[in-house]
């Protein structure tokens, strides 16, 4: 298996490549050079599968030679064993047909740590035989993927990590779970500005040679091929206990950077029946706008009660529109070059066309939320958190044959006024992070500029010998 870039000017990598670098070297991002697939008869094998075994058999033909099936598991069953539920991320029944997916049982709270608990092993082992510079890991959140990666690669050898997040932007528990991890080698940072400038920061410094070359970089957002990866492992989990292959099953998901989307779209190319993924935002509509009328166009950010989902750009849709548009790396370049430019852009007929034959999706605003939040408890006793309402609320009102699957992405624990609003009830922390708030912080507010960010890192990462 070889990785290329979307853009199509970055030298094509193997996996263990493509995972430490994170972003390509021309600005785009790594996909895999064919989707492999599997059969019908080998999907049906997955039943009655472990999570961790079900993880080996689908990711391991992206892996291809960087990690022998033996070791993948070993680096599985470490990931996993950390998690709070024995099946990883188990199914809960809402009604005849609607059931959610938590993915929430890892140690953040949060969808991912699914992803992020194997990705601070995959750079450890990667870099155990490397003579290099220590891994420069520079990333923007707009939650829980900072929380996620910090906990996963704190005090690991030969890494450094540093966490951009919008100040003010984040609830009390998401930035808590970075700020208080006291650990020599993770430095968060707020900016005073929103998510999106965060990761156009962080975008920035890799596509400054003067910066890129100085340190070793990589990424620990979804723009890092092996997150996705490991993500598209739990829609084979989920639709193989609903009956797949034999049935197809549909899923909702709630998304601002597209990276948890794209992972169930490669899941579908890989052979899974999904009869839709539906893209459900917030009024951050830029996902619902492309997909249904074909406008990328970006607009204000305009904060809400599901601050990951505050996003006017979202990075993995990249990787869509270079699949769906032939995989022409120099179209899509000159696509995305002009859509820097401008902040706008139309969607090709190919790429419009083929998004909807995989793809729904709706925008949800607060009353919307809200209300899904109440039916989930009044009807099926579950607290829920905002994000996963507003893809509960999409998936109510789509009109699938089949059952929908909606991924819970975080605990409710997270949004704690957000919940109590909409149910009366506020959800406690689960024991193993009810000391949060009795810990202490640590993080440095920056000016969110080039110069400002990149001397602050500058200054206190490990640069090439």
């Amino acid at each position: 298996m070889r990785y290329i870039s979307t853009r199509g000017a970055a030298p094509t990598l193997d996996f263990r490549g493509a995972t430490l670098a994170g972003l390509a070297s021309d600005g785009g991002l790594y996909v895999p050079d064919h989707w492999p697939t599997l059969s019908a008869d080998e999907i049906a094998g997955l039943a009655g599968l472990s999570y961790v075994d079900t993880a080996v058999a689908v990711m391991a033909p992206f892996i291809g030679d960087s990690l022998s099936r033996d070791e993948l598991r070993a680096l599985c069953e470490q990931a996993y064993g950390r998690f709070s539920h024995a099946a990883v991320t188990p199914l809960r029944q809402l009604d005849h047909d609607q059931w959610v997916l938590e993915l929430f049982h890892g140690p953040t709270l949060a969808f991912k740590d699914v992803a992020l608990q194997l990705l601070g092993l995959l750079f450890e082992r990667f870099l155990k035989d490397d003579d290099g510079a220590p891994l420069t890991i520079v990333g923007a959140t707009s939650g829980d993927t900072g929380s996620a990666a910090i906990d996963a690669v704190a005090g690991r050898e030969k890494i450094d990590i540093f966490m951009l997040h919008p100040a003010g932007r984040v609830s009390d528990v998401q930035r808590r779970q970075m700020t208080t991890v006291r650990a020599p080698n993770v430095h968060n940072i707020g900016i005073r500005g929103d998510f999106d400038t965060a990761q156009a920061l962080v975008k920035a410094m890799f596509n400054d040679p003067a910066f890129s070359g100085r340190f070793r970089l990589s990424a620990v957002n979804s723009i890092n091929w092996a997150r996705l990866m490991a993500q598209v492992v739990y829609y084979f989990y989920a639709a193989v206990r609903l009956g797949a292959p034999g049935r197809p099953i549909a899923f909702s998901v709630p998304t601002g950077n597209f990276g948890d989307v794209f992972a169930g779209y490669v899941a579908a190319r890989m052979g899974l029946p999904i009869e839709r993924l539906i893209v459900a935002t917030n009024v951050n509509d830029i996902l619902h706008r492309a997909l249904s009328a074909g406008d990328y166009s970006s607009a204000t950010v305009v904060p809400t009660a599901t601050p990951s989902m505050d996003i006017q750009v979202s990075s993995n849709f990249e990787r869509l529109l270079f699949d769906l548009g032939d995989r022409d790396g120099a179209a899509l370049a000159a696509q995305m070059q002009g859509f820097e430019a401008s902040r706008a852009m139309r969607l090709t007929n190919a790429q419009h066309g083929g998004a909807a034959a995989h793809l729904a999706s709706a925008s949800v605003n607060a009353d919307g939320m809200a209300l899904a939040m109440r039916w989930a408890h009044e009807h099926a006793g579950e607290l829920i958190d905002p994000h996963t309402a507003i893809a509960l609320s999409a998936a109510r009102s789509a009109a699938f044959d089949c059952p929908t699957v909606t991924l819970a992405t975080a605990h409710p624990a997270k949004f704690p006024e957000a919940v109590e609003r909409a149910t009366g009830l506020s959800p406690a922390l689960p024991a193993r992070v009810g000391d949060l708030f009795e810990r202490e912080e640590a993080f440095v507010t920056l000016d969110a500029t080039f110069d400002a960010v990149s001397a602050y890192i500058a200054e206190r990462a490990t640069p090439r010998s």
